[in-house]
């Protein structure tokens, strides 16, 4: 982020003021770090962006996210809470599927596998 310091604040877009909110908790030398939806409100490009980054760390990384997909490309285990209790934990590929998808989430959805092995894939069907 080197880059940027001299650069205001104000005229930072969303995902360079994520990458300062990461960089700035990363001077703090972590093991593990805490990301409450680190994707809100970025393009798609920033998205990937930022928690490919965050995945290259050498840290434990704990993410809140509600975007299915990135949470499956992205991560290693995933916890999906329903009223505040754990519904399922696991594997991307353990814990998305059709049935939980419907049970915790209340939609149709087809769970598929791409060229990345236990990495599924959800297409959300219509109402």
């Amino acid at each position: 982020m080197a880059d940027l310091r001299a650069q205001a604040w104000q005229t930072l877009s969303g995902g360079e003021r994520q990458r300062v909110h990461i960089a700035r908790a990363l001077a703090q030398s972590p093991r593990v770090m805490f990301l409450d939806e680190p994707t809100n409100h970025l393009d798609i490009h920033h998205q990937i962006e930022i928690l490919r980054m965050v995945r290259r760390l050498d840290l434990t990384s704990i993410i809140a996210l509600h975007d299915l997909n990135l949470a499956a490309m992205f991560c290693d285990r995933i916890v999906v809470l329903q009223a505040g209790t754990v519904a399922a934990c696991g594997t991307p590929a353990e814990v998305l599927t059709q049935t939980l998808l419907r049970k915790v989430f209340r939609v149709e959805a087809e769970v598929s596998f791409g060229p990345e092995p236990g990495q599924p894939h959800i297409r959300f069907s219509g109402v």
